[in-house]
């Protein structure tokens, strides 16, 4: 089960050869992300309320065909591993095919980045996660 999300190449998110940054990359895996869980009932807004931060710990990103402005990009984003004290996202950007394919691994940390069990210190949050993502 995986979310969807489209985005539309803007302008400015292009280079000097009419090809979408790279740096955007990362930045639209977040919003089919952030997107996906707003869609499934839990915003990161929720999470940081109840005071779960989620920084992104590692991150990689394969390109195999360029983006360019105006391009309908849809990002597919699924839950790949989870853990009381982790998640890894994969994500894959699709035009009229596939454009590059990622990762991002989150650590659930405190508000002071320290890490925690979500199982133990937030089993409200723990339960929507297995519910959703588990095996």
């Amino acid at each position: 089960m995986g979310g969807k999300t489209q985005i539309r190449v803007r302008y400015q998110e292009t280079d000097q050869m009419g090809l979408a940054y790279h740096g955007n990359y990362l930045a639209w895996m977040e919003v089919g992300r952030t997107e996906w869980f707003r869609e499934l009932g839990m915003p990161y807004k929720l999470f940081e309320e109840k005071g779960v931060m989620l920084p992104v710990v590692e991150m990689g990103c394969k390109f195999t065909s360029p983006i360019r402005y105006d391009d309908l990009v849809t990002v597919e984003t699924e839950v790949t591993h989870l853990t009381p004290v982790r998640i890894t996202f994969s994500y894959s950007l699709i035009t009229d095919k596939r454009a590059a394919d990622g990762f991002t691994t989150h650590a659930f940390v405190n508000r002071e980045g320290r890490p925690v069990n979500t199982a133990k210190k937030y089993p409200d949050i723990w339960k929507w996660l297995e519910e959703n993502f588990g095996n």
